[in-house]
């Protein structure tokens, strides 16, 4: 069987098998049918009511090709090569089917979009949540009939898209927008992270796995502030108790001496100068 396929296969089926004499194996495999379904074509069982095309007319045969294939049942019919050569035809992306149960959550996804990532066109938010324009703008003007009851939710929990659809759109906004607009690492109300930092996620089904090195490092890190605390304590402690014994000593009060007679008087003094000595 050719890799090209005929235009209208059933017609033109039917067209071979009423004018010309090839078997049902040729124009089946010509037209990329089913054999028994040519058959079911030849006793009008199948596609009654289509009118015949001829392949001839519309270039994908040649006379000369239908006579050899009809004088040898062994031979399979060749398409003819197209006059132009036309460009290949990009298949548009259609819009993201949402199931019915989710439909509803779509404007609170799009909440979530307009204040989490501003930078997203309308455009892109129809293609990751899946939701008209008008919708967009109705929540954007806060002009949507049920605003009051909207609240911001993520679409990739809801499972209207995966985090690795958002982090691609969210990376292509973000080329477009200028350097000085981009906000800064730190600051609050930046974008999310990409899905490789928070789930692990690397393209082509990996897994991140963290290096045990840095996990190594932290510990040697914490165990040396660990016995730096200690060593700061103790020294904490040997001036603590210096400083006590210093207080006690100059806590002790003087004692004072009542001379009330002159013999304790003479007594008194006569301590002094021994003191004094």
């Amino acid at each position: 069987m050719s890799d090209r396929k005929p235009l209208m296969p059933k017609a033109t089926a039917a067209w071979l098998v009423e004018n010309t004499a090839l078997a049902f194996d040729q124009i089946a495999d010509f037209c990329q049918m089913h054999l028994l379904e040519v058959k079911g074509i030849a006793d009008g069982d199948v596609a009654t009511g289509i009118k015949g095309m001829d392949p001839i007319s519309s270039g994908q045969l040649t006379r000369d090709e239908i006579l050899r294939a009809e004088k040898n049942p062994k031979l399979r019919l060749r398409i003819a090569e197209p006059k132009f050569g036309m460009p290949p035809v990009k298949s548009k992306r259609g819009p993201r089917y949402t199931p019915v149960s989710r439909r509803h959550d779509r404007p609170n996804a799009v909440v979530w979009l307009i204040r989490n990532h501003p930078e997203l066109k309308d455009s892109q938010i129809m293609r990751l949540v899946g939701t008209t324009k008008p919708s967009i703008l109705q929540v954007r003007d806060r002009s949507h009939w049920n605003i009051q009851n909207l609240q911001p939710q993520d679409p990739v929990t809801l499972g209207l898209c995966t985090q690795v659809d958002l982090d691609a759109e969210v990376k292509k906004s973000a080329k477009r927008v200028p350097k000085d607009q981009q906000p800064v690492e730190g600051e609050e109300g930046g974008t999310l992270l990409p899905a490789a930092d928070t789930t692990g996620y690397v393209p082509g089904g990996a897994l991140r796995v963290e290096e045990p090195e840095a996990e190594e490092e932290e510990a040697t890190s914490i165990a040396g502030l660990k016995g730096e605390e200690a060593e700061m304590l103790e020294r904490l402690k040997g001036l603590k108790g210096e400083d006590g014994e210093a207080q006690e000593e100059e806590a002790q009060p003087e004692q004072v001496v009542d001379y009330d007679d002159e013999d304790d008087e003479e007594k008194g003094k006569g301590k002094d100068k021994r003191r004094s000595r």
